[in-house]
């Protein structure tokens, strides 16, 4: 590797470290996962540095990469023995975790949320944690904006649905809980 491919890999890496740790946290049940999977998405990225993208396009690649390596880690996960995740859950319930003022009505709009679909997580989770536009959500998705704009539009009709069926009542200006 050329000492400018290093450069660009290391300026890439400096620019995207936090967003990319903060998306593997919000996605994962515990920071030591968390910290696994940025750890694989940048080794990825160093063994392909040869077609990083430019630019801002490098964090959307890497969001990318990083969704598909949760993927591969979930798939893993979700073959562990249940009794071993039950008891790893039990050791790190509440490490790195927020614990909002109202947790009733957090506890309500979290159970919504794991009422929908992953793909309905994934795109409301990219706009609202990750802060993403449409065109950005269609690079990372490798969808066309006129897809990504459709498929938001229905996850949030199913997520208000979600919402109303746990007592939680939205309007444009406060989240209630009933």
């Amino acid at each position: 590797m050329d000492d400018s491919s290093r450069g660009r890999f290391e300026a890439v890496y400096s620019q995207t470290y936090e967003p990319i740790l903060g998306y593997a946290l919000r996605r994962c049940d515990s920071p030591e996962d968390a910290a696994d999977v940025v750890a694989e998405t940048f080794a990825t990225a160093w063994r392909r540095v040869d077609v990083l993208p430019p630019g801002d396009e490098a964090r959307l690649w890497l969001y990318g990469i990083a969704r598909n390596i949760l993927a591969n880690h979930h798939r893993r996960q979700a073959r562990r023995p249940v009794a071993l995740a039950a008891e790893l859950a039990d050791v790190y319930a509440g490490r790195g975790r927020i614990v909002p003022e109202d947790s009733v009505a957090m506890s309500a709009i979290a159970e919504a949320f794991g009422a929908i679909s992953d793909d309905d997580r994934e795109i409301l989770s990219l706009v609202a944690w990750e802060g993403l536009d449409h065109g950005e959500i269609a690079t990372v998705l490798g969808a066309s904006r006129n897809a990504v704009r459709i498929r938001l539009h229905r996850a949030r009709k199913r997520f208000s649905k979600a919402l109303s069926r746990v007592g939680v009542t939205v309007n444009r200006y406060a989240v209630e809980s009933v």
